[in-house]
């Protein structure tokens, strides 16, 4: 009895390492996913300003806004119309009331302001809308802050390069550690699987039963770790309920997808290659 213990492998601690390792590496696939999510809200934020020509009626301006609200680089509900004299109240209400006893003429224009899609905060994008909304009859100028959207893409390239970097960094060592921890989990195994071969039984034979025992036990890591990480992220919501915001449904299933596809590939791979290596080693290598 006592030796059979020492012969079944510890599929337990090899289940759990494996849990622990597709944990970590979905955690960071958590992270850059509400980052991805977060820096398209922020690029989304971005106002763009379209200033309208004195005396323009309203028909000419709601024909204006219709077609902004049309557009494809438009976010959508963002175009909103802010007549000269909202804008004087609102100046008045920053600078108090000593600013509406200057009693000076109205400065301020009609305007029509809207986000645009993230993937059209890029300066060239941008400057291509500004042109073309220029042409329009009732508009005067569009205005936005350039050096901002400089700076997004700057730092969102910056951003992409080092989250990339660390996800090779992080996939590299998830690979490492489930293959050294199935194949100390098959250690104690080497004597049977060299006796099978021993007795006639082919290396596709013998490397079966633990291939498919790796794939329930891949199955197995990737629902714990799936499981926790689901844990941890209702947590955070529950802490900081703005995450809620930029919530990624399809993000988190292709994460979770990967992780499985991960466990059981890395699992199957690294048990056909310890399987394959002690059928190859002689028995005097397997002390």
């Amino acid at each position: 009895m006592e030796s059979k213990l020492r012969t079944r492998p510890n599929y337990f601690y090899a289940v759990l390492s494996v849990a622990l390792v597709l944990f970590l590496l979905g955690l960071f696939g958590l992270i850059a996913i509400q980052a991805n999510r977060l820096i398209t809200v922020f690029k989304e934020r971005i106002n763009v300003l379209v200033e309208l020509q004195e005396g323009t009626d309203t028909d000419a301006i709601s024909g204006l806004q219709f077609r902004l609200e049309s557009s494809h680089f438009v976010k959508p509900e963002s175009v909103a119309f802010i007549s000269r004299e909202e804008a004087a109240q609102d100046m008045a209400e920053t600078f108090g009331e000593d600013f509406l006893k200057l009693d000076l003429p109205n400065p301020f224009y009609d305007i029509l302001t809207f986000n645009v899609r993230a993937d059209y905060v890029h300066p060239d994008s941008l400057e291509r809308i500004r042109i073309r909304l220029e042409r329009e009859p009732v508009v005067s100028g569009v205005y936005y802050q350039e050096t901002l959207v400089e700076e997004v893409g700057g730092n969102i390239n910056r951003v992409g390069l080092v989250a990339l970097i660390a996800g090779l960094f992080f996939i590299g060592v998830a690979i490492t550690l489930i293959h050294n921890t199935i194949r100390l989990a098959l250690y104690s195994n080497r004597f049977i699987i060299r006796n099978m071969e021993l007795v006639g039984a082919s290396w596709e034979f013998i490397s079966r039963p633990y291939l498919l025992r790796s794939l329930r036990h891949g199955l197995l890591s990737a629902a714990i770790a799936i499981g926790a990480l689901i844990l941890l992220l209702s947590w955070a919501q529950n802490r900081l309920p703005e995450l809620q915001q930029v919530e990624d449904i399809t993000g988190f299933i292709l994460l979770f997808s990967a992780l499985v596809l991960l466990g059981v590939a890395i699992s199957m791979a690294s048990t056909y290659y310890v399987v394959r290596k002690y059928l190859k080693m002689r028995e005097d290598d397997l002390y």
